[in-house]
């Protein structure tokens, strides 16, 4: 279908630059997620590659042309919005066929590509429905499928699942990751939600205040974060951070004090660290194991029994936050004071900067 470049885009709203110094490549037939917090400049990237926003500066090239100052129809992008943006006085079929048809296609071409939409998405029986009679998950599909006829070099989705309930938001995540095996095109998504990038993306961009803080594959990500941030967003529940300050180094092992009190030892590169400095422990939920003699001592506010794990809230010694992710039959109680001990090859280290440190596997150390 299509490559797209985007090169050092800046964009600014007045005194306000919301995107800085952009730089991305995504490759033909990838499916890439713009991800990160409210405000971070994910959905103005996305309509700045549509063409519904100029770049203040920086060019844009599809399939090596660049389209910086094309029109948003010239560019070969179907966009499909939070909102859906039906007619609602037109019939499903006329939704799908309403692009076709201001570009004046001749008629047994509309009602083929329709037909071939329909069948993709499932809506063949629903074709002379008006949008009030459909449920939410079967109206984002005719959005999608007034995106499909047109058929698009880059498909960009701002957001499209955020208006559905969540046991309809996993099956649309399930139909989309399909609708993409079965275009076989090039897919941009923009979402607030860790869950939809890292179940669909092949690749996830984090997106922070304008700038990319890393990209990369999901498990890339969720294995080796650049950043506290990146580690932070990545991941669900989130991970925990415990201050701590360095006691001793080694070749390939940090020894910790957790302001907590307890000791860790951490398999990481230890480059640049040195004893006295002032670290942050990372530790995952799913990491922790109980242990009676471990270092991490935490007392337990709210317990969220899900059947097959358990997830404890509360916070350690050192008054911070923390959570963690116990087999569902743990024997635990709420208001109570659990340790929890963390193998040495599943914490992360965060320097003083928050930057991370490189984690060694379990072959590096042997």
């Amino acid at each position: 279908m299509a490559t797209l470049q985007l090169k050092n885009i800046v964009k600014s709203f007045g005194p306000t630059t919301v995107l800085k110094d952009v730089n991305l490549a995504i490759e033909d037939k990838e499916f890439v997620v713009f991800v990160g917090p409210s405000g971070c400049g994910k959905t103005t990237l996305l309509r700045i590659v549509a063409g519904l926003e100029e770049a203040t500066q920086g060019s844009i090239l599809i399939d090596d042309e660049d389209v910086s100052y094309a029109h948003p129809i010239d560019r070969g992008i179907s966009m499909v919005f939070q909102s859906y943006a039906l007619y609602p006085h037109l019939t499903v079929y006329e939704n799908i066929a309403f692009p076709l048809r201001v570009a004046k296609r001749p008629e047994a071409e509309i009602k083929e590509r329709v037909n071939k939409a329909a069948s993709i998405l499932q809506l063949e029986e629903r074709l002379q429905f008006k949008p009030g009679q459909l449920s939410g998950g079967q109206r984002q599909r005719v959005a999608i499928g007034r995106s499909i006829v047109r058929n698009p070099k880059v498909f960009l989705f701002d957001e499209p699942l955020s208006n559905l309930d969540a046991a309809l938001r996993g099956d649309m995540r399930v139909e989309l990751s399909k609708l993409h095996r079965s275009l076989d095109t090039t897919m941009i998504y923009v979402t607030h939600d860790q869950v939809e990038a890292m179940t669909m993306a092949d690749r996830i961009v984090v997106l922070n205040g304008g700038v990319v803080e890393q990209c990369g594959t999901p498990m890339d990500l969720y294995l080796h974060p650049r950043n506290k941030f990146v580690a932070g967003f990545i991941g669900h529940p989130k991970m925990n951070f415990i201050p701590a300050i360095v006691s001793r180094v080694e070749a390939h092992m940090l020894h910790v004090q957790l302001k907590d009190g307890g000791t860790m030892s951490i398999a990481i590169e230890t480059t640049g660290l040195m004893a006295g400095d002032n670290v942050d422990v990372g530790i995952r939920p799913e990491h922790v194991q109980l242990d009676e003699s471990g270092p991490i001592s935490m007392e337990v506010d709210v317990l969220e029994r899900l059947g097959a794990s358990s997830i404890a809230y509360g916070k350690v010694q050192s008054n911070t936050t923390f959570c963690a992710s116990l087999p569902g039959l743990a024997d635990i109680k709420e208001n109570s004071t659990i340790n929890l001990s963390v193998k040495p090859e599943d914490a992360y280290v965060f320097n003083s900067k928050g930057e991370a440190q490189k984690r060694l596997t379990v072959l590096e150390l042997a």
